[in-house]
């Protein structure tokens, strides 16, 4: 029985009805037994850690995920959906030791390992109900009673089993590495890690002198903004081929020996230093120096104390002369090294805790933090006379991802695997794969995998899978466990039920070579490597499903964020090519980051988003994940989050589609009502109807479906509402609109039975399409109409929810493309017609005499002619002519140059052959279509550089003065993109404008700005009118431009990275004028950033100040000066250019 369909609906409250009909007939677990015997669709989800609640990048993830996995659901496969859990790790304990205060490894001796990690497994399902009331309201359909937990026992067997493979393979090294550090966890980071969360900081940069044994009046000196190492100091490093200078303070007389390139870092006047002599670094290789501190004096036995050389010491910041700690530095350990002044083998020279405290030898700083320590280490060396300079410097620096506290970096101990020698083999296993977008796989990731290190995969923490290595007590005997099993019988011990520290560090395994007992290193695995198993260990293969892995191996599908490339995705690949030789998955999608709307992090403190609860409650779950998988988001771009945007998915798709849903069964009840006919609609008996308009919209459908299905199997998720916005606006605003008679019933029961066939099957086919993006919504229609839908159409499939049903196949016979290209004609007409009625304010009811269609095609006037009756209904005109002698009404050509494209090619010839493009005749321009190129002022221009548009020449006495024009060949734009507004105009528009701004920028969601219209913007069309009698210019650019653009040019916002640079106290040479520029720190997003050196080298072009000495700041003040660390710390500020 049809229900009635209210006027007014309430999708939240509608979707909460479709929850209940879910749970009611468990919608999700019958759909599984439903493809059971299917071919399956394998998806890997990555695990999120339960320590808080979902946010946005969660939902974005899910929602991804949700769409591709029904889709496949519903093209026929059988596809698990089993959602994860990350439990070990950082994120778990640093919870803990802010709960317990926990501040080292003894606090947690002292409380025990059984139980610190007992309040770790308290807390991992903290918010696991939340999470999954928030993904079942959001519409994932995902297996949360068969979830896999890192922390179940079958998980980390399976991780053992990864890593006894690997150490099989030889692949498992224990050494020490200069590694990041997090002090507040006490436990080293991957490079992966380290790299998530740089910040920019202020640090201490110091200069300080180390005077030479043979020349005590002659001292090196060296820059360093890590002060806290200099009582590590062994040797300092030049570069061999690189120019060093002896020069002479000129008011104190001190002989210092820096690189010449360098002099700016000591010396800001030519009259403060004398040069007395200039040599190679070669030169000074094998020197000895003074210590700075007598801690390690011992060491000069070694080859301590000496000049090192090594071409990684660089011009770009410093004095050209490193301090190496090698303890503390990785190219100080690999040089120092090199030399023989330290081994493999010997005791580190690492005064520093696990806790960022001195130890003993450093006596005179013993106990201080390193960080705190600078300031009194800056104090002893200035006393000791040996503090050159001091000042402090801007820089980026790696933060602990989970503490948010600085990383030091330092020499640890660790378990590695080695990545670095199958740098090849991990290329070709990211070959074979399909990234979205394509661009990640190959700049991104590729760049990332070309420079792949060995992965210390051990961490000096307690909760988390035990690495099973039980080793001797002289570091000679040692075997790996891969197996529960394995261990028991090597052990003895029975019924190991559970292999976390407290459980399996007591237990010990009989040596076989008469070397005692061997027990189990202190280490835990790092939860990456956890994360890079779950193919195998949510399966818990090799142990139990190993027939079903191996045959489904490799995946089919994963998605995550862009951060995850050096993270899950980086850590899935590394093991799998290291077990299997190949990729663990085949397709992947690669979503951006959610930010708030202002561009910023999104930030609970901050509040700058709104509650994902508060919006799903507002405007529905389909209406945020509809509008998260059509932004940018999808192609690995970022996302602004509006609330505005996931009300105008609610208000401009699903109203209008709701309404003619609405009016179809309004109607179809009145034809039972009124006529007793029962209306039953039956696919299979679909053909091509006789009325033209029921043919068009059964073609455009299908012709969606086709295209929808084409873009999905290429996982462009991003392509699909562009076209079912059009969808509803053909469905709605043409197709009913146009046959609401018919479908009333006026024109007989027999039309009207058709029209509501069409119109049904229209709903019902998108309703199957669309099911996988918007589950509610298509739901909420079917239930009702699927009483109306005959057994052949669903071809004995359950029919209790829309989600059971699989997708309709194409119809080809029903495609008709003429039709299609024919109705996308005539609506052409009909639009252009209604802007004129618009312009001269010309309402619908006043009937005109004639529309002229003017077109140098004969196939569209032709169209145009044989649809010329909807043409005269919809417009309200007598008579509608047909021509391609545009010169007959006074139509002429007229072209625009493209300012962004001819800007870059022409520079400063641009402004006078635009005037002449200007002055191009029509005959000049009709001879440009035909030949697509064209001699303007000597300059060759193309198709690309030149925007055609018709316009009405009202001055010529032949033109016909009873007509008004308008063109379709301007400027397109997307709805996505962003523009700007710019008009001028006098009369009354001149204050009804400014007074309605918001109400004009609500309503077409751009900014809208008087002129002038700034230089260097992307024109896309200008147009002149009169609005009864004032005059209106408008210009259209592209992006958002303005007075709020952070931009020094006050031009569009550059979508990379970027700066504005300021030049200041100096003149622009070598031809160029102006003082701001603003530089791409990156190009494209995310890949080829600039290091300081190469920002220097464009700051120097764009001004004309070639070989010139200059300086970056941060102010006029020039009080803090830009010198090293990524440069993109900076985006988005303005740095001040000055001569050095």
């Amino acid at each position: 029985m049809v229900e009635e369909v209210p006027e007014k609906i309430n999708f939240p409250e509608e979707e909460e009805r479709v929850l209940a009909l879910w749970k009611k007939i468990d919608a999700f677990q019958t759909s599984l037994k439903q493809s059971k015997n299917k071919p399956r669709y394998v998806f890997y989800d990555g695990p999120p850690f339960a320590t808080g609640l979902p946010h946005y990048g969660h939902i974005l993830a899910g929602t991804v995920k949700d769409v591709v996995t029904r889709w496949a659901h519903q093209s026929g496969f059988h596809v698990e959906r089993r959602f994860g859990w990350d439990c070990h790790g950082l994120p778990v304990e640093y919870e803990i030791d802010k709960k317990l205060g926990i501040k080292g490894p003894d606090d947690v001796k002292k409380l025990g390992i059984a139980n610190y990690n007992a309040e770790c497994r308290k807390i991992v399902s903290r918010y696991s109900n939340e999470w999954e009331a928030i993904i079942g309201r959001l519409g994932r359909w995902i297996d949360f009673k068969n979830d896999y937990k890192t922390m179940y026992p079958s998980f980390m067997e399976s991780i053992w089993w990864v890593f006894k493979q690997l150490y099989d393979k030889g692949l498992v090294y224990r050494g020490f590495k200069v590694m990041p550090f997090s002090t507040a966890c006490n436990t080293p980071l991957s490079n992966f890690e380290s790299g998530q969360n740089y910040k920019e900081v202020q640090d201490p940069a110091v200069i300080v002198s180390f005077p030479l044994e043979e020349h005590p009046d002659i001292s090196v000196v060296a820059w360093t903004t890590t002060p806290w190492t200099l009582p590590s100091n062994l040797s300092l490093c030049m570069h061999p081929d690189l120019m060093y200078v002896k020069v002479k303070e000129v008011s104190s007389g001190k002989l210092y020996i820096m690189m010449e390139a360098r002099i700016e870092a000591l010396f800001k006047k030519p009259e403060e230093f004398e040069i007395l002599e200039r040599f190679p670094g070669k030169a000074m290789e094998g020197k000895s120096y003074k210590p700075l501190f007598p801690y390690f004096a011992y060491l000069k036995e070694r080859g301590a104390f000496r000049i090192l050389n090594d071409t990684y010491v660089t011009e770009e910041s410093g004095t050209g002369v490193v301090h190496q700690a090698p303890y503390f530095g990785e190219d100080d350990y690999r040089v120092n090294l090199n030399y023989d002044v330290i081994t493999k083998d010997m005791q580190p020279i690492c005064p520093v805790d696990y806790c960022g405290c001195f130890t003993d030898p450093v006596t005179d700083f013993k106990g201080q933090y390193v960080k705190d320590a600078d300031k009194n280490i800056i104090k002893m060396m200035k006393e000791n006379g040996r503090l050159v300079n001091q000042a402090t410097c801007v820089h980026s620096y790696p933060f602990c991802w989970r503490s948010d506290t600085p990383l030091i970096y330092r020499a640890v101990p660790s378990w590695f695997v080695r990545v670095e020698h199958m740098t090849s083999k991990l290329l070709e296993s990211n070959a074979k794969t399909y990234w979205v977008p394509d661009f990640v796989k190959e700049k991104r990731f590729g760049n990332w995998l070309r420079d792949a290190r060995d992965w210390a995969i051990s961490r000096n923490r307690y909760w988390g899978t035990p690495i099973p290595l039980w080793i001797s007590e002289d570091g000679e005997e040692i075997v790996c466990i891969g197996s529960v099993a394995e261990l028991e019988r090597l052990s003895g011990v029975k019924d190991i039920k559970d292999l976390h520290r407290e459980s399996v560090d007591k237990i010990t395994i009989p040596s076989c070579c008469g070397k005692g007992i061997l027990r189990r290193v202190s280490e835990v695995f790092d939860c990456w490597f956890e994360s890079g198993s779950m193919p195998y260990a949510q399966n818990h293969y090799p142990f139990e499903n190993k027939k079903q892995f191996e045959d489904t191996f490799p995946g089919d599908f994963i998605a995550e964020g862009i951060d995850q490339t050096r993270g899950w995705f980086y850590t899935l690949i590394v093991l799998s090519t290291a077990l299997w030789e190949k990729a663990p998955f085949k397709n992947l999608i690669c979503h951006g980051l959610v930010l708030a709307a202002d561009g910023q992090k999104m930030s609970k403190r901050k509040k700058n988003y709104p509650d994902p609860v508060e919006i799903v409650n507002k405007y529905g779950a389909d209406a945020i994940r509809l509008y998260l998988v059509n932004s940018p988001v999808v192609r690995a771009d970022n996302l602004r989050f509006k609330e505005q945007g996931v009300r105008d998915i609610a208000k401009d798709v699903f109203l209008p589609w709701y309404n003619a849903y609405r009016f179809l069964m309004q109607n179809v009840a009145r034809l039972e009502r009124e006529e007793d006919v029962k209306f039953l609609y039956n696919e299979a008996e679909i053909k091509k109807p006789d009325n033209y308009k029921d043919r068009w919209i059964l073609s455009f459908t299908q012709s969606l479906v086709k295209y929808v299905k084409e873009e999905m199997a290429a996982y462009h998720l991003y392509t699909v509402l562009p076209r079912l916005l059009k969808f509803v606006d053909q469905l709605t605003n043409w197709y009913v609109r146009m046959n609401r008679r018919r479908l009333k019933g006026e024109t007989g029961v027999s039309d009207c039975t058709q029209a509501l066939t069409t119109l049904f099957g229209v709903l019902f086919t998108m309703a199957r399409v669309m099911a996988p993006f918007i589950p509610f919504i298509t739901e909420h229609m079917y239930q009702n109409m699927r009483s109306l839908i005959g057994p052949q159409s669903t071809k004995g499939q359950d029919t209790q929810s829309i989600h059971y049903l699989m997708l309709p196949e194409v119809r080809e016979d029903l495609i008709d493309m003429t039709i299609e290209n024919a109705v996308s004609r005539m609506q052409s007409v009909i639009e252009l017609a209604r802007v004129i009625r618009d312009r001269k304010t010309l309402p619908m009811k006043y009937p005109l005499k004639e529309v002229v269609v003017i077109h140098k095609s004969e196939e569209t006037l032709k169209d145009v002619k044989a649809l010329q009756n909807y043409i005269m209904e919809e417009l309200n005109v007598r008579n509608v002519t047909t021509t391609s002698d545009k010169a007959k009404y006074g139509v002429q050509l007229k072209a625009q140059p493209d300012h962004k494209v001819l800007g870059a090619r022409l520079k400063g010839a641009l402004q006078a052959v635009a005037l002449e493009i200007d002055r191009l005749s029509d005959e000049r321009l009709a001879l440009f279509q035909k030949q697509g190129h064209i001699e303007v002022g000597g300059h060759t221009l193309g198709s690309s550089d030149l925007r055609l548009m018709y316009t009405f020449d009202t001055k010529s006495k032949d033109t016909p003065n009873c007509y008004e024009a308008h063109s379709d060949s301007e400027g397109t734009l997307q709805p996505s993109d962003d523009i700007t507004v710019f008009y001028q105009t006098s009369g009354t528009l001149a204050r009804i404008i400014p007074e309605y701004k918001d109400f004009i920028f609500n309503t077409i969601k751009q900014p809208v700005l008087p002129y002038p219209v700034p230089d260097n913007t992307e024109l896309i069309v200008q147009e002149k009118m009169k609005v009864k009698g004032d005059p209106l210019a408008l210009t259209i650019v592209r992006g958002h431009v303005g007075s709020e653009s952070p931009t020094v040019s006050n031009g569009p916002v550059p979508f990379c990275k970027f700066v504005n640079v300021e030049l200041v106290g100096t003149s622009p040479l070598a031809g160029s004028t102006g003082r701001q520029a603003t530089i791409l720190l990156e190009n494209p997003c995310g890949d080829f950033a600039l290091s300081h050196s190469e920002l220097m080298h464009q700051v120097m072009v764009i001004f004309g100040l070639h070989n010139q000495n200059l300086a970056l700041y941060t102010s006029k003040d020039k009080k803090t000066r830009i010198t090293t660390g990524s440069m993109l710390t900076l985006h988005g500020k303005t740095l001040y250019a000055f001569r050095d």
